[in-house]
């Protein structure tokens, strides 16, 4: 099993309930295949520079440990859920 991390932001418009709708399924696909570790919820910021014309996000950081194909999967489930706007998948094991 390999260490990774998954940041991602979701959309700022969306109501608590779908927020944590969201959240859920990405541990959701995470604990399927893996093994969830830290989930931090770093709350509203704001933005580097806009994104679909949105200034602030909702970010989330969340450690988990899988085999190698689970970040390929969920790198691609991640790019076609309508509430998450960027998102991004690190091998922390690899220096």
């Amino acid at each position: 099993m390999t260490n990774y991390e998954v940041m991602f932001i979701v959309n700022s418009t969306l109501d608590d309930a779908a927020r944590n709708e969201a959240i859920d399924t990405v541990k959701g696909i995470i604990s399927d295949n893996g093994t969830l570790g830290d989930v931090d919820e770093w709350g509203m910021r704001k933005l580097a520079y806009p994104i679909e014309k949105k200034n602030e996000g909702y970010y989330v950081v969340i450690e988990f440990q899988a085999e190698p194909t689970v970040p390929k999967e969920l790198d691609r489930r991640l790019k076609i859920m309508d509430a998450i706007i960027r998102h991004i998948i690190v091998n922390k094991d690899e220096k």
